[in-house]
């Protein structure tokens, strides 16, 4: 056999060995880059939950306590919503609906949106985006309150067309450079809205039937 093609040869088992360690270096990261962003998304989740509904306003196991709603055109999956439902000894007080903001200027933006048996808003907090840096983050309560706005609204606070940024005719900030992300989370919150106000009667049948979790001591 040759020098040149024993050195062929020689190159491309180091060459397959390369790529089999690579390969293998790189499904293994994945793998744990995969399982470290789904902790860090629970945390973030369970964090936004207590944060829209705090612990002084309920006494049931909330992270526990979801019940499964109708889908419809509004929401962010196609089968059944899970949605988690607050409770005061026994008597719920609101519930807090995973949403879907798929117009974001940089993709999807996903939400939670707390909202009391009538249909208002006890609170709103992002839990997951890629918006730009510096414009539209400021949907984050760390980068501003912006969102603290959607505390006590309602289908008809403000009105329906007012649903919007100012920019818009609305009555809703825009941020300055970026107006798709905040607008994108306001027809997010008022869809969400919507979805209540049609299931209502499912709503309120689902958490009747839901068997009451252990409260807190």
């Amino acid at each position: 056999m040759s020098t040149l093609t024993t050195s062929i040869r020689r190159s491309a088992i180091g060459l397959g060995l390369f790529a089999v360690l690579t390969g293998g270096t790189i499904a293994l990261t994945q793998g744990l880059t995969k399982d470290r962003i789904a902790d860090q998304a629970a945390r973030a989740e369970a964090k936004a939950l207590f944060e829209i509904i705090p612990e002084s306003r309920h006494n049931n196991d909330l992270l526990n306590s979801s019940v499964a709603l109708p889908a419809d055109e509004r929401t962010p999956e196609a089968g059944p919503v899970l949605a988690w439902v607050a409770r005061q000894d026994g008597r719920p007080v609101g519930l807090i609906f995973p949403a879907v903001a798929p117009d974001g200027y940089s993709g999807d933006i996903h939400l939670l949106v707390g909202v009391d048996l009538d249909g208002t808003v006890l609170g709103v907090r992002v839990t997951s985006h890629r918006e730009t840096p510096g414009l539209g983050d400021r949907i984050e309560t760390r980068k501003s309150d912006w969102v603290y706005d959607f505390n006590g609204r309602s289908l008809n606070n403000p009105k329906p067309r007012e649903w919007n940024v100012k920019k818009n005719g609305g009555v809703f900030d825009q941020f300055t450079g970026a107006t798709i992300t905040p607008r994108a989370v306001v027809k997010a919150v008022q869809k969400t809205l919507v979805y209540f106000r049609k299931h209502r009667a499912d709503i309120r049948e689902a958490i009747a039937a839901h068997p009451l979790s252990e409260e807190h001591s």
